[in-house]
């Protein structure tokens, strides 16, 4: 079984992989250089890279080279990135700082910002074409069509407006807190495995599965985001403790407590771990690894 500093290490390299793709990625494109700079200061400003990590791991365990899965994982950092990006415009969260660094509006200024945005969400879909130099244009049609599906109008896109509804609110149930969480944060964490199942060729059977371990991490990523607002430090966070109370948003803490929250995330572990029952090879072992330490960040 693979150890925690074994999980660790392939954490870390796998990141480090998508890193270097992505400090390249959108070089000799005719960009604006203020533009690019923009591009970059978001996309290239750190973080765990857990959702391009993801599509690699499980495209690899059902038979697909990462290294031909890359412009695909890397793709969906860029759309997670643009997300970010306009999240902390003045019109959305209004936030000045991300992951411990001025958002980009305020490094840039918020037209760019937008611009930004839009150029990294575009740019995401040029990457995902590239796919299909090595993995067939069938699979990579298919992948593409699921992550417009999530990060669009009714995914991502629909979970921010129904968070900007929510926000101030006292009779958000919660029903329609999960409900906007799958959407926001959930659609992307999810689509993430569920299109490395579909790169890598998976089953119907199998595809199902790992698109039941996505939504449970997914869900439960959010509920330990949640918790660290309350419990966390600044320097963890990238921004001020408190802030999503500060702003009068509704979480899990808000509605559960702590540690009832902290049960449900476990619950939703346990739940993801359960899809990948008989699966022993290294890809198996990280991805189980992987659901655990999301909870683990608040044990």
């Amino acid at each position: 079984m693979m150890s925690v500093q074994e999980f660790k290490s392939a954490l870390k390299t796998e990141a480090a992989s998508v890193e270097e793709f992505l400090s390249t990625c959108l070089h000799n494109r005719n960009i604006p250089q203020r533009l690019l700079d923009s591009m970059e200061y978001s996309l290239l400003a750190g973080g765990k890279r857990l959702r391009p990590v993801l599509c690699l791991f499980v495209a690899a365990m059902f038979g697909a080279n990462k290294e031909h899965v890359m412009p695909f994982a890397s793709a969906i950092e860029c759309i997670h990135s643009y997300s970010l990006v306009h999240d902390d415009l003045p019109a959305m969260d209004d936030d000045d700082l991300r992951r411990g660094k001025p958002s980009n509006h305020k490094a840039f200024d918020e037209a760019t910002a937008i611009l930004a945005g839009d150029g990294l969400l575009t740019e995401a879909f040029v990457l995902m074409t590239e796919t299909a130099e090595h993995i067939s244009a069938a699979s990579v049609l298919a992948a593409i069509n699921t992550m417009a599906v999530a990060a669009g109008s009714g995914g991502m896109v629909g979970g921010q407006q129904l968070d900007m509804a929510f926000t101030g609110r006292d009779n958000v149930s919660l029903e329609e807190l999960q409900t906007m969480h799958a959407m926001k944060t959930g659609a992307l964490i999810r689509c993430s495995c569920e299109c490395g199942a579909i790169l890598g060729g998976a089953s119907a059977e199998d595809l199902e599965r790992i698109r039941t371990y996505g939504a449970n991490i997914g869900a439960a990523f959010q509920i330990v985001d949640d918790i660290l607002d309350e419990t966390g430090t600044e320097e963890e966070l990238g921004k001020p403790v408190g802030s999503d109370i500060e702003q009068g948003k509704n979480t899990y803490p808000s509605m559960l407590g702590i540690e009832k929250s902290r049960e449900l995330a476990q619950q939703l572990v346990d739940n993801a771990v359960e899809q990948l029952a008989g699966g022993d090879g290294a890809e198996a072992q990280f991805l189980r690894k992987l659901a655990q330490y999301i909870v683990d960040r608040v044990s």
